[in-house]
């Protein structure tokens, strides 16, 4: 295979889009057969701009090596189109990326269940709700679920996915390496943690409006199937249903009232027979149960303990159910002590086993006061990435929030043996 520096020297051509990109690489072989051509080799691709040959005709590396060695300073990884993990769903649609950029675990998406889930940057309560269950449920039985990292359903399907356990993709339309918007830096942090990032774009590539169309292409490209949440009329949700039919992928949407302006384009795809009216994860789900057999397991309607989150509101922890012996008078013990602090209060054995050991560690350190992050770091004793992760899904959860000052305090009283 060519060096890597070629592939990034012919995907970063100005002037050149990807649709040539793949054309080059066609009538050359190899990206490092087209950076050695000619000026009057380059004339027999049809077209390609004055620009993009002026792009072409410059051979220096410099560009290409800021980018491998930002990829190794950051930890991200490049894949291209010729390489076999690259996934062959992505590599089938019309236009897919000459190389991308990736950051996180592997995920075989050509062996998954994966489902993305989009919607508007601007969601009515009931989208909210319906992302986070929806992205929740998927996961809980055993999807991926795909989406991207912008303001609204987006953030809030993989919010949903990361509470039920399962793995997330984040496609993002900047560098790996640039956040956006801003308030997503946690959620940035657990989806690498947890699942993947992808992008087409280069370490330091800021996030552009143009990037959208083209990043809704790559989400489909994943998918087995997208679901449309909410979308007002003319919303740009609908360039990515669009890219889906024309993908030939499955197009799901979630049916919302008649008069409700963010519900018009799920209705209306509805309406259409464009897309399959569905209200739950297994609606979903059973498209695919045999085709992927021990991928997923369907649960009829809503997995158990979803809980649905209204803006506004943070989720209450989910009491777990109590043993039939012994919680019966631990259950009548901790009433009093619940009444009197206004908080639930939880046995440190029934709790521990829904959470990672990270988020043990962070939820002892402020069992008896709010900590800023720095001093729960220093009490834990695990390292400032890890902490901010285990907070992070911590506050998803309910047993976290946040204060003034920018301090976190725990959300219920916990209960721990005495030596």
């Amino acid at each position: 295979m060519s060096s890597l520096k070629y592939w990034l020297w012919l995907a970063t051509r100005r002037g050149l889009a990807n649709l040539s990109t793949l054309e080059l690489l066609e009538h050359f072989g190899t990206p490092e057969a087209a950076h050695f051509a000619d000026a009057g080799e380059y004339d027999l691709i049809p077209g390609i701009t004055a620009l993009g040959k002026a792009s072409l005709m410059d051979k220096s590396m410099d560009e290409p090596n800021r980018i491998l060695s930002e990829c190794e300073r950051l930890g991200q990884r490049v894949l291209t189109i010729h390489d076999a993990a690259y996934p062959e769903r992505l590599r089938n649609i019309y236009d897919p990326p000459a190389v991308l950029y990736l950051q996180g675990r592997d995920i075989s998406f050509d062996d998954e269940v994966a489902v993305a889930l989009i919607g508007s940057r601007g969601p009515s309560a009931y989208g909210i709700a319906q992302a986070q269950r929806l992205g929740h449920d998927l996961a809980y039985q055993g999807a991926v679920v795909v989406s991207g990292l912008a303001r609204g359903l987006d953030s809030e399907a993989l919010r949903g996915a990361l509470r039920g356990g399962g793995t997330v993709c984040g496609v993002l339309g900047g560098g790996l390496d640039v956040i956006y918007p801003k308030e997503n830096r946690f959620l940035y942090q657990d989806v690498a943690a947890s699942g993947l990032l992808i992008s087409e774009y280069p370490p330091g590539t800021e996030t552009a409006s143009h990037h959208f169309p083209a990043r809704n292409r790559v989400i489909s490209g994943l998918s087995l199937g997208v679901v449309v949440v909410e979308g007002a009329q003319g919303s740009g949700t609908r360039i990515t249903a669009r890219d889906a039919l024309d993908q030939g992928r499955d197009v799901f949407a979630v049916p919302g009232p008649v008069d409700a302006p963010m519900s018009y384009m799920p209705n209306e795809l509805i309406r259409r027979g464009e897309a399959m009216l569905v209200t739950s994860a297994s609606d979903i789900l059973e498209e695919y149960a045999d085709l992927y057999p021990g991928k997923v397991r369907l649960i009829p309607g809503l997995a158990p303990q979803t809980p649905p989150v209204a803006p506004g509101t943070r989720p209450r922890p989910v009491r777990p159910a109590p043993e039939p012996e012994e919680d019966r008078a631990e259950a009548e013990a901790d009433s009093p002590e619940e009444a009197q602090e206004g908080q639930p209060v939880i046995h440190w054995r029934k709790l521990t086993p829904a959470l990672t050991d990270d988020q043990r560690d962070v939820l002892l350190a402020v069992r008896d006061k709010p900590l800023v992050l720095d001093e729960i770091i220093e009490r834990a004793q695990i390292p400032a990435r890890r902490c901010t992760s285990a907070v992070t899904m911590l506050q998803l959860a309910g047993f976290l929030e946040e204060e003034a000052g920018k301090r976190f305090a725990a959300t219920v009283r916990i209960q721990v043996d005495e030596p």
